[in-house]
């Protein structure tokens, strides 16, 4: 793996966060595809395996996926994750031949520190509104969360609104919501909410690691087809 220049990050980071939309493109929007992104790392960290699925809105059917594997070029540094997963996510988006209106990211959006975690990264290279859909927080502190799913309160970082904390299912860690790209963070709340099927984490991310890690749900759905 290549030496790394930290201040050069640093600086491509702000750059990036400077270009991320974080209102919604249109009045009304209404997709027609969804899209899920997850990647997870294989032999020992040095290869980036990204997946992608295609689900029908408001069906959340799929029907499509894509799994590309990388070398990976950057050792893994907290905070700069990005670096290291969007070529895997760049390359899987190029075997779609699908592309989506509405895309999913297992991780984090704008809830960084800087402002861009892999989400509002690779956003920003789909140039789609995209939301960042986390399983733990990176940075921030909020309020006490009800109980009860559907409870969500606002994630808060150095005085600013920068995502939202989301139980999704009864008896599960909340899952930590923030803009990706081109989208409100009331609409990326609300859009994960609504593709939600009863499990912890929305159906496009769900599908995706369900891909990913070729999981029993994904294989019952490949001896369907």
């Amino acid at each position: 793996m290549r030496g790394v220049d930290l201040a050069q990050l640093k600086a491509l980071q702000q750059q990036y966060a400077g270009k991320v939309v974080q209102y919604d493109m249109h009045k009304t929007f209404s997709p027609r595809f969804i899209a899920g992104g997850d990647v997870g790392f294989e032999a020992q960290g040095t290869v980036a395996r990204a997946a992608m699925v295609i689900m029908t809105w408001p069906e959340l059917e799929l029907v499509e996926y894509q799994v590309a594997r990388v070398p990976v070029t950057l050792t893994y540094i907290p905070g700069y994750l990005s670096f290291r997963e969007c070529p895997a996510l760049e390359a899987v988006w190029q075997m779609l031949t699908i592309k989506p209106d509405l895309l999913f990211i297992d991780g984090q959006g704008i809830a960084h520190p800087r402002g861009l975690g892999v989400a509002s990264h690779f956003g920003l290279f789909a140039d789609i509104p995209t939301i960042g859909v986390a399983k733990s927080r990176l940075c921030g502190e909020y309020a006490e969360l009800g109980s009860e799913p559907g409870s969500a309160v606002a994630l808060q970082y150095q005085g600013q609104t920068i995502g939202s904390v989301l139980r999704s299912k009864l008896r599960c860690n909340p899952l930590f919501i923030s803009v990706g790209h081109k989208i409100s963070a009331a609409s990326a709340l609300a859009w994960t909410q609504q593709c939600l099927r009863g499990y912890r984490l929305p159906e496009p991310t769900r599908w995706a690691d369900a891909v990913a890690s070729n999981r029993p749900s994904f294989q019952r759905w490949l001896a369907r087809q």
